[in-house]
């Protein structure tokens, strides 16, 4: 049995139950065996697979809170620290009912990679709750999160492990959390990342996940030849990063005819209104019915089905395994020219292969989706220098930094003769940098 199948092996005997995990590891390590076999006995003698597959620390942690009625209730927390190879772990923050350790452990797993793609000194990590702030009011989503940054505050720092958000975590949420971690540690450090712009944190921070998946997909286009002006685009979702892959999108001349919430999706062949999906998604906090209430030409269909719009481009960018095989084959059959991934791992492995092997240009998450990380980054470098970047400086930054990491996946994909797999390219230009890191610091 080769090495690599021998570390997926133990990886699925030794994680039971956790299916993500098991998908990103054998994802990952599939699309490295090039790499894996040129070096084998090196890497076989250092472990280096099996370290790098195992964290390097976990956390589990119970959370209790008071809601509104005076009942005490009682979540689950989690905070994964899973490589430091190359810099402090540096990862977001899921609230979300399906939370679970092997969730965490694949969206930490991925950050490693992400992290180093981006070039900027920052391991992986990653964490989050089971608790849902959907229908919580203001004072339980503070009680939430300050019980729950109240066990998390031992284990992070500014040069230890810096969080950010995610599903469920946003602005309200970071503001809670760093207050009571100030409060506890009497530290006023960078040690969250997407805070407001009052209290340390960075311009773009809230575009940076959406504008960066454009500014890779726009470099995609141009590297064949092509661009982005004139081009129908389905996205999926109706959170932060749908939100500003739309309107990105729209400022590079595309038009972006759908979006989806968890209950259903719009299409609107006019092209989706950026301000009033805000309004109602941002501000009321609403279901997309009334997006399609206030907007004639919009259509609200319940459940699933963006992928079944004729398009150029598809951006899935809500949550994991959401574009399955039937969807991947409804967008080849409707010629759709490039899929590049705005969430953590939204096609499934079958889907991602039929695109592929279909002549879809395919850019996953690792990559497409390192802009948010990459702000968040910057936004530690101007914590660390008590500065405060121009809206323009930040996003000029941003946009290099995606520029760069389509070069670098496209030529690591070129090196090891598989020229427009941009997955595997993405995972060896990320496990590179934190191989040769793991292996200059010897067997820790």
């Amino acid at each position: 049995m080769s090495y690599v199948d021998e570390v997926i092996a133990k990886v699925i005997e030794q994680n039971p139950a956790e299916p993500e995990f098991h998908q990103a590891v054998t994802e990952v390590l599939e699309s490295l065996r090039p790499v894996i076999e040129a070096n084998e006995d090196a890497y076989r003698k250092d472990a280096l697979l099996e370290r790098l597959v195992n964290p390097e620390r976990q956390f589990k942690f119970r959370v209790p809170w008071v809601d509104d009625n005076g009942q005490v209730q009682v979540n689950t927390g989690y905070r994964v620290q899973f490589n430091s190879a190359i810099g402090p772990y540096k990862g977001g923050l899921r609230f979300h009912p399906s939370v679970n350790l092997g969730i965490i452990k694949f969206l930490g797993f991925e950050q490693i990679f992400k992290n180093s793609l981006t070039g900027l000194p920052i391991g992986g990590g990653k964490g989050g709750s089971d608790f849902d702030p959907k229908g919580k009011s203001d004072r339980e989503v503070m009680a939430f999160c300050q019980s729950f940054m109240t066990e998390l505050c031992k284990y992070i720092g500014a040069d230890t492990d810096v969080p950010a958000g995610d599903i469920g975590v946003g602005g309200r949420e970071i503001g809670y959390m760093f207050g009571q971690y100030k409060r506890i540690r009497g530290l006023y450090e960078g040690v969250l990342t997407g805070k407001g712009l009052t209290f340390g944190g960075s311009l773009v921070r809230t575009e940076a996940t959406g504008y960066g998946l454009l500014y890779i997909t726009e470099e995609l286009f141009k590297d064949h030849g092509d661009s982005l002006n004139g081009k129908t685009v389905v996205v999926s979702g109706a959170g932060n990063v749908a939100i500003y892959a739309i309107q990105k999108a729209h400022q590079l001349g595309a038009k972006v005819v759908t979006c989806s919430d968890s209950t259903g999706w719009i299409y609107d062949p006019e092209g989706i209104d950026v301000e009033l999906l805000k309004e109602v998604k941002e501000v009321k906090r609403a279901r997309l019915t009334e997006y399609a209430a206030a907007r004639p030409s919009a259509e609200y269909h319940e459940g699933r089905g963006v992928w079944q719009i004729p398009c150029d481009v598809a951006l899935p960018c809500a949550t994991q395994n959401e574009l399955h095989l039937d969807d991947a084959k409804q967008l080849v059959a409707n010629g759709c020219k490039a899929v590049c991934e705005g969430a953590n791992m939204p096609t499934t492995i079958e889907a991602t292969k039929y695109l592929q092997d279909n002549g879809v240009w395919f850019i996953g998450g690792k990559a497409s989706n390192a802009g948010g990380v990459a702000t968040s980054a910057l936004e530690m470098s101007q914590n660390s220098e008590r500065l405060s970047w121009s809206f323009e400086e930040v996003d000029a930054k941003l946009k290099n930094i995606m520029v760069n990491i389509y070069h670098n996946i496209a030529d690591a994909a070129k090196r090891y003769g598989c020229e427009g797999d941009y997955v595997m390219g993405a995972n060896i230009a990320g496990f590179e940098k934190v191989a040769e890191a793991m292996t200059a610091q010897g067997i820790c």
